[in-house]
C-alpha cells in the first residue's frame, strides 16, 4: 500500500508502479465510485466510439444485407417451404 496526498483541487497521482500492476498507463479513462464503507474505488472505464448512422446509410447497409430473392426460394425450397 501506498500513501499520496490528495491536492487542492482534489487531485491524486496514482504512482507509476500502482498503474504498471493494473496495466494502465497515466491517460486512461477511470471510473470513479464510493462504498458504503466510505472506500472510493477506481476502475478502468472501456470507451467505444459511437456511430450515428444517416438514414442514406441505413438503407445502404440494409441492402448490402439482405438475401437475394433467388437464394431465399432456393433456402425455401431445400426446407419443403415452396413459394
Amino acid at each position: 500500500m501506498e500513501l499520496v496526498k490528495l491536492g487542492k483541487k482534489g487531485q491524486v497521482t496514482i504512482p507509476r508502479a500502482i498503474l504498471h500492476s493494473v496495466g494502465l498507463s497515466g491517460d486512461a479513462p477511470l471510473l470513479v465510485e464510493t462504498t458504503p464503507e466510505g472506500a472510493i474505488l477506481l476502475k478502468p472505464a472501456a470507451v467505444y466510439p459511437i456511430e450515428v448512422y444517416s438514414e442514406q446509410r441505413i438503407a445502404e447497409l440494409e441492402r448490402e444485407n439482405t438475401v437475394p430473392e433467388d437464394l431465399q426460394a432456393q433456402v425455401r425450397a431445400s426446407l419443403g417451404q415452396g413459394d
